[in-house]
């Protein structure tokens, strides 16, 4: 749980760039890593309750780590209160309460893919949009 929030909070840092080993002592799981290959040379910036979605064929798990959403060049992160219950051999089961909006209140679940029975609850968090750096712009750290 330990590392899960350290790299969390490293990834919420203005820029994605330092490797994660150097970050953190605990060696990087594969979801960790696979996130922060897509994040790379990315800036975090306000979390928001709530992202506007049209169906959620761009939502995406990535084991123990993370339910992250594309909408053009932004990506959108959601470490979740339970990031151990992603496992990519659940599908989604989302209970949204707007058509078009994925919120940290809405009721996630998952299904089994191979039997089809309930295996979790996924308790949403607040989304981090990650947006590559306008030209121009330099980090101030």
């Amino acid at each position: 749980m330990f590392k899960t929030l350290a790299f969390a909070a490293a990834t919420l840092s203005l820029a994605v760039s330092a490797p994660l080993a150097a970050q953190d002592d605990a060696p990087v799981t594969k979801g960790e890593a696979k996130l922060a290959e897509m994040l790379e040379g990315r800036v975090a910036g306000e979390p928001s309750n709530c992202i506007r979605t049209f169906g959620s064929r761009n939502l995406q798990q990535i084991d123990d780590t993370a339910l992250v959403y594309r909408d053009g060049d932004t990506v959108w992160v959601n470490y979740t209160k339970s990031p151990s219950s992603i496992d990519d051999d659940d599908y989604l089961v989302i209970r949204k309460f707007t058509n078009s909006q994925l919120c940290r209140t809405d009721q996630v679940t998952t299904r089994d893919r191979f039997g089809n029975f309930f295996s979790g609850v996924i308790i949403l968090d607040d989304f981090i949009p990650y947006r590559m750096p306008e030209h121009g712009t330099t980090n101030a750290g």
